[in-house]
């Protein structure tokens, strides 16, 4: 669960990467970056846990 929420969070960056350059999709694109970086500090509070 935490690799997709990894995967998911890199790729919401580089959404918002795009948009920020592109201008094209206004403020939707901000909230995929506040969404990207909550799923990243997850991922870091939680740590590598071993299952």
């Amino acid at each position: 669960m935490g690799n997709i929420l990894y995967i998911i969070a890199v790729i919401l960056v580089i959404f918002w990467a795009v948009g920020f350059f592109a201008y094209t999709a206004g403020g939707i694109i901000h909230v995929l970056l506040v969404l990207a970086i909550i799923a990243i500090l997850i991922r870091v509070i939680q740590g590598d846990k071993v299952v």
